[in-house]
């Protein structure tokens, strides 16, 4: 007997494996307090997420990337991905094209802060939500949405953390994602990998494409994040469990990750 799952509109025949029997070109899938599978999966249809509340991370090509609340994630059709969050409430809204414009901006995975209009378009879309039949209009404004995509992505605004692949750098990855609170000790890195310092440091920038410090900073401030969305610690607290000594060197950190302040709402 198959046992057949839906989900977002797509049906998984198989654990990771969805298929599409929807003729509609492209529609919407909202939830309120989102609940996604957390193994790698992959879909035909072309993925524009919009996270409205909380926080998604999302495990794309050997990265993590963190997308924020009023930030949206396009994903290419046939892209593998896995999701992933702490965050106490999550709001998305999931829209799904089985085809997109032959343009570069389309192939690539890209994140940014949403503008006020393209945010008033995905809302006033919600009237569609999960309504799969045919309608004109609706047809119409998911194409609208889709061309302009690029035009709303001028720079993207994100924090992407790289997964190194040499097994070697896996617990130095593992040792800095749970002492973040420290600075480095990069004797004691270089042990973990069992190289000397100036090995690990020649493969790991060659792995991840940045230095462990810079990698401690990425990790400080998506752990940063999940502090704040927990409202419950003030900017000055969140910063010095994230391993900041004043509230300046967070902000001024925090600040040349996200392009933008942290707030506490």
């Amino acid at each position: 007997m198959q046992n057949d799952k839906m989900k977002c509109g797509l049906t998984e025949q198989k654990e990771s494996h969805f298929i599409d029997t929807i003729e509609k070109e492209a529609y919407v899938w909202c939830e309120e307090n989102w609940k996604h599978d957390d193994y790698e999966h992959t879909h035909k249809r072309a993925q524009l997420t919009y996270v409205e509340e909380g926080y998604q991370y999302f495990h794309i090509d050997q990265k993590i990337y963190l997308v924020p609340q009023n930030h949206v994630i396009w994903i290419p059709s046939g892209k593998p991905h896995r999701i992933t969050s702490e965050a106490k409430t999550v709001k998305l809204m999931l829209f799904l094209f089985n085809s997109s414009f032959k343009e570069d901006f389309y192939d690539h995975v890209q994140v940014f802060a949403i503008p006020p209009v393209l945010r008033e378009m995905l809302l006033y879309a919600s009237k569609w939500n999960k309504i799969l039949t045919e309608d004109d209009e609706q047809d119409i404004f998911f194409k609208a949405i889709l061309k302009s995509l690029p035009h709303f992505c001028k720079e993207s605004n994100y924090l992407e953390v790289p997964v190194p692949t040499d097994a070697r750098l896996i617990p130095v990855c593992n040792y800095i994602n749970s002492n973040f609170k420290y600075n480095l000790n990069i004797d004691l890195l270089a042990e973990k990998a069992q190289m000397s310092v100036r090995s690990l440091q020649r493969i790991f920038k060659h792995e991840t494409g940045i230095t462990l410090q810079k990698y401690l900073q990425l990790i400080r401030i998506l752990k940063s994040v999940e502090l704040i969305d927990m409202k419950q610690f003030t900017l000055s607290e969140v910063g010095f469990k994230v391993g900041y000594q004043s509230l300046s060197a967070f902000t001024s950190s925090y600040f040349s990750i996200m392009k933008s302040k942290p707030r506490t709402k």
